[in-house]
């Protein structure tokens, strides 16, 4: 039986949490949200433009409160920032209001899934592999207090690190597949 209605997607930047949440969705018959994107939405602007004008404090502050705002919903896999976790009272939502997947990564899989990307604010103009390693030593612990399922990251496919994730799952909720749940619409 499925022991929460949510799941709660986390992880370091580049773990997938984005691309796995969107099929483990699909996969249980729940609705996706992506925290970064309701933050987005919310705002009208993206998050390199929030940092830029609120900074670090300002976008944190933001994150909290959709993160209670979404958490509060049934039948949601949401995918938090990888910051999300920083913030003790997210540490509690996330525990009290679903089980939590922790998609671990290494440093040089991140290296190599954000050579390209422009976007994250944390990681513009500085040496990037000390920034992530910087960033893993802070959250690792926290990711790991927080999660339910610790999921290990593997170079491969998005579609066979989702296989794996709904495997583990399902084995983790003692082999009892989750029940489709009848979802909400995303929060407003």
């Amino acid at each position: 039986m499925n022991p929460s209605p949510n799941l709660f997607i986390i992880g370091p930047t580049g773990a997938g949490k984005t691309s796995i949440g969107r099929r483990l969705a699909e996969h249980y018959g729940l609705s996706f949200l992506d925290l970064d994107q309701e933050i987005e939405r919310h705002c009208g602007v993206d998050v390199s433009t929030v940092f830029e004008i609120e900074g670090e404090p300002g976008f944190r502050q933001r994150e909290n409160a959709l993160l209670d705002e979404c958490s509060r919903r049934t039948g949601v896999v949401l995918a938090t920032g990888a910051g999300a976790i920083l913030d003790p009272a997210n540490r509690r939502l996330m525990r009290e209001r679903g089980y939590v997947v922790w998609l671990q990564t290494t440093i040089e899989q991140q290296l190599e899934r954000l050579e390209r990307d422009t976007h994250r604010p944390l990681l513009a103009g500085v040496d990037r592999r000390e920034r992530l390693q910087s960033m893993a030593q802070v959250r690792a612990p926290l990711y790991e207090q927080v999660a339910d399922l610790p999921v290990p990251g593997e170079h491969g496919s998005v579609a066979s690190a989702c296989a794996r994730c709904i495997a583990l799952i399902n084995q983790h909720w003692q082999r009892q597949p989750v029940a489709p749940m009848h979802s909400e619409q995303p929060c407003a």
